[in-house]
């Protein structure tokens, strides 16, 4: 009853940004809001799950919501800045109002626009919304030019350090290539750490004096092991009952079969010697490495950036799940920088297909951030466990997947400080599991679901 209708409000829209007095909203700005909704709502292809997107400073048109509460944030907070062209609504965009008269007006004229509006004017609309989108979420990124953070400070320290030349004049080598190559010997051919001190010996006497290559195994790993991603070792139950892990690290015995946790020791050794180990490869400083690095940090923001081409999926993030998502949690999708990933697990037998029946689960992540034409190259598949065992886990791999749900669950709530040399600026980062990738029968086992049977088939149920 305070309203009047859209046409009346819609040629002059200077009242989207006249400050009031006292912080009160002026009567032309109630009006203008309901004008807004009218026009909004009269388009069916605005609403997305029952909302339109909302243009509040806070939401500014990344979360869609119902268009009472849209009403009540633009009342309570002001719409966002520079938005006096309605383009993610519907209204056709046009860079010179002299050239071009804007499309406004009440339903009939927003009906007329939504008839003329052709598959490439739809097209350049899109093109236009994803760009000005892009645009009005630039406070996501502040300009303002901070250093990293204490972690990320001593990384970079440590990496500009090894990076020094291997000799003074050097331009094939640094130190840390050095070391890396001749580790990666090492490994490949099963040298011990003799061998490698005898050829490390041999090789700095033909180097040049005053050369950086380090003197003994020793000293180089020493050197290596700030710059590597470490692991961890957890001991579990051979029967895949439970992990020996956080509240049950100190136990000796399986809480549910009664199963030993360690061998029996023969002769004079002292050690314990589980009978089965998990290992397990921490993801939070993987992609934490992935914002510090300058040749993935800057495509770490493609999944939002890009512009999607209507009725054509080139990835995951033009897909109904992944629109489904940011309509479920706005607050995680607002922000462009926080990871995506897909989980992937299968197993296999390592010693070939004619050697005896074993059973290698290794656990894969992908992140889903990155452009079509890197986030499926195998760099970027990040091994996260391996479950070791001559038979399948079977039901049971949950228990195997508790580290990697225990640290997402923190990336999810708890988040990480993280660097990200491409805008040179600190920021928090949270990570989700949008879905996982398996066969039929690993699908099975990693939800719980049964893959056989009557019930086999859980789109037919």
């Amino acid at each position: 009853m305070f309203y009047r209708d859209s046409t009346e409000v819609m040629d002059d829209r200077s009242w989207m940004y006249r400050d009031s007095p006292q912080g009160l909203r002026r009567m032309d700005y109630c009006n203008g809001v309901q004008g807004f909704i009218n026009f909004a709502t009269s388009i069916p292809r605005n609403f997305t799950d029952g909302g339109i997107r909302c243009p509040c400073r806070k939401c500014k048109n990344l979360k869609f919501l119902h268009q009472d509460v849209v009403t009540m944030h633009l009342l309570t907070k002001g719409f966002m800045q520079d938005y006096l062209c309605w383009y993610a609504h519907g209204e056709l965009f046009v860079p010179n109002e002299s050239m071009v008269e804007r499309v406004v007006g009440s339903t009939s004229s927003a009906s007329n626009m939504h008839e003329v509006g052709n598959e490439n004017s739809n097209r350049y609309r899109n093109m236009v919304m994803d760009v000005r989108m892009s645009e009005g979420n630039a406070s996501e990124f502040p300009n303002i030019k901070e250093e990293p953070n204490s972690d990320a400070a001593r990384f970079f320290d440590l990496l500009k350090d090894s990076d020094k030349p291997l000799w003074d004049g050097c331009t094939n080598h640094s130190k840390l290539s050095a070391v890396a190559q001749v580790f990666t010997i090492k490994s490949d051919h099963g040298l011990s750490e003799a061998v490698y001190e005898k050829i490390i010996e041999r090789v700095r006497s033909i180097l040049l004096e005053g050369n950086k290559l380090k003197e003994n195994f020793y000293a180089a790993k020493s050197m290596m092991k700030p710059l590597v991603l470490g692991y961890q070792k957890i001991d579990m139950c051979p029967n895949f009952c439970m992990l020996y892990y956080l509240e049950n690290a100190e136990l000796t015995e399986c809480m549910t079969c009664g199963h030993s946790r360690y061998k029996p020791r023969t002769g004079r050794v002292k050690t314990l010697v589980a009978y089965k180990k998990l290992r397990y490869f921490p993801i939070t400083s993987i992609l934490q490495r992935l914002f510090m690095s300058p040749k993935t940090a800057e495509h770490m923001t493609w999944h939002q950036s890009h512009h999607a081409v209507d009725g054509v999926m080139v990835h995951p993030s033009d897909g109904e799940a992944w629109k489904h998502f940011n309509s479920v949690h706005p607050h995680f999708s607002a922000k462009s920088r926080n990871v995506r990933l897909g989980l992937c697990t299968v197993g296999f037998n390592p010693f070939g297909s004619f050697a005896a029946p074993y059973s290698c689960w290794p656990v894969i992540l992908t992140v889903y951030n990155l452009p079509p034409g890197m986030c499926m190259r195998p760099e970027f598949m990040f091994l996260s466990m391996v479950i070791p065992s001559p038979s399948s886990p079977g039901q049971n791999i949950d228990v195997c997947l508790r580290p990697l749900i225990d640290e997402l669950t923190q990336l999810w709530s708890s988040r990480a400080l993280t660097y990200d040399i491409s805008r040179k600026h600190n920021f928090v980062m949270k990570a989700t599991l949008m879905w996982t990738i398996n066969d039929f029968p690993a699908y099975g086992m990693v939800s719980g679901w049964s893959t056989h049977g009557k019930l086999a088939c859980p789109y037919c149920m």
